[in-house]
């Protein structure tokens, strides 16, 4: 993992994800940015699989920024390895099951977006809602 105070510091050559930019992932409070490696690898493999652009509507979050939003105390969000992934667009089934075969392990279930993690194994949400039946 590497921390950077801003999301502009990071190196050309340390980002490897062709698909996603370090502002997208970085906290969209004070622009600093952990890089989890194995979730970004994830995520590229996600979008892969998609063969279309994932929105990152929230990626890492500094505690501040955190709290701001609600987020849980122990959000993995803090940890560098989860997004909320914008569901406009995507067939929410196939958008599940590609998360799923990516490697994503912890998934929350919105109205809007799809949350995935590199957590333990859980789900939570809106998961009863058909338009997430697959």
């Amino acid at each position: 993992m590497s921390f950077f105070a801003h999301w502009s510091q990071v190196p050309e050559r340390l980002w490897r994800w062709p698909d996603f930019a370090p502002v997208e992932i970085a906290s969209r409070g004070d622009g600093s940015i952990l890089i989890a490696p194995d979730a970004l690898d994830r995520l590229q493999a996600l979008r892969d699989a998609l063969g279309r652009p994932v929105t990152v509507t929230s990626a890492y979050r500094d505690p501040v920024h955190n709290v701001r939003v609600g987020g849980a105390p122990l959000s993995r969000h803090k940890a560098g390895d989860a997004f909320d992934i914008a569901l406009r667009g995507h067939d929410r089934a196939a958008l599940l099951a590609a998360a799923r075969a990516a490697g994503f392990t912890g998934f929350g279930f919105y109205s809007s977006f799809l949350h995935v993690d590199c957590g333990p194994a859980r789900q939570w949400g809106q998961r009863g809602d058909k338009s997430w039946t697959y």
